[in-house]
């Protein structure tokens, strides 16, 4: 994956009220971020709910994009899965797609494994996916996965297959974890998930971020990503944020700024903000980005 990574949106996910993916509001709101300064889109991602996307959805998905003109090399493909065979299934879709690159969490399902379950996890992710294995970014999210991924993990999976494991995408929100990531694989691409984090990462030989905040502010969120100047209101949009479920905030704010109320409907297990909360949240936002402009 030749270049800097830059800057990948953890694209949302809109949703027809009947629970059915909405492509032509997916792929308005990929173009929107391109548009906007994004250099790539990450698929089926936390943000994404890609955890509830099925095989057949993502190839629909892959296939709306493509008609468009949005075709692998600008695109991240999410894995989400605990079977192996599953984890196959999905990276080989995005490979047939020409994906820059796969984000692969590890098994999410199962507590408490030991560092060994995991690093075989992944080496049997490997082997199945044989000569394709390639431009894989581990995801460190263990609020989400509850299953630590520490750093001896990392360096073990990226010794036994360097030319497989790109880098790895930090969600954990630790920054001292982060400082030794990016101290120990400075070779590697090494992306920032808590936009708080972001612009010291950067600063530190961090190559940009997937960022769930991408689908709203992606001008604002640029500065950080490719000079690693921090920006107080993207501090306080993420703090703001995280006083809701986040993947339902994420599509409130969207439905904010465009005005299009197709983007709040969840799919369960999740559900959307109330409309109080919706209200009160856009309120929020606004007050943010004026108040520092004026």
């Amino acid at each position: 994956m030749p270049g800097r990574f830059g800057l990948s949106v953890a694209l949302a996910t809109p949703f027809q009220l009947s629970g059915a993916v909405d492509n032509d509001r997916l792929k308005e709101q990929a173009g929107w971020c391109l548009a906007m300064g994004c250099s790539s889109i990450t698929l089926f991602g936390t943000t994404g709910e890609g955890a509830s996307i099925g095989l057949t959805e993502r190839e629909a998905i892959f296939s709306a994009l493509a008609r468009d003109g949005v075709t692998g090399e600008r695109i991240v493909g999410g894995v989400a899965a605990t079977a192996v065979s599953d984890a196959a299934a999905q990276a080989t879709l995005a490979l047939d797609h020409g994906c820059r690159a796969l984000l692969v969490p590890p098994p999410y399902f199962f507590k408490g494994v030991a560092e060994d379950g995991v690093f075989g996890w992944y080496a049997a992710l490997v082997e199945r996916l044989g000569h394709r294995a390639r431009h894989i970014l581990l995801y460190n999210i263990p609020q989400m996965t509850a299953v630590a991924m520490p750093l001896s993990l990392i360096t073990r999976l990226i010794r036994a297959f360097p030319e497989v494991f790109i880098g790895v995408k930090d969600s954990a929100g630790d920054w001292p974890y982060t400082e030794q990531l990016l101290e120990a694989h400075r070779d590697r691409v090494i992306l920032v998930g808590d936009e708080r984090s972001l612009a010291r990462a950067v600063r530190n030989g961090g190559q940009g971020a997937i960022s769930g905040l991408a689908n709203i502010c992606p001008d604002a969120l640029l500065p950080l990503v490719m000079e690693g100047r921090p920006d107080q209101r993207i501090d306080q949009l993420v703090e703001t944020v995280l006083g809701y479920p986040v993947m339902a905030a994420v599509k409130a704010l969207v439905a904010h700024r465009s005005g299009d109320t197709g983007w709040l409907t969840m799919r369960p297990p999740l559900t959307a903000l109330s409309r109080a909360e919706m209200a009160q949240l856009g309120e929020r936002c606004d007050r943010i980005f004026s108040a520092t402009a004026a």
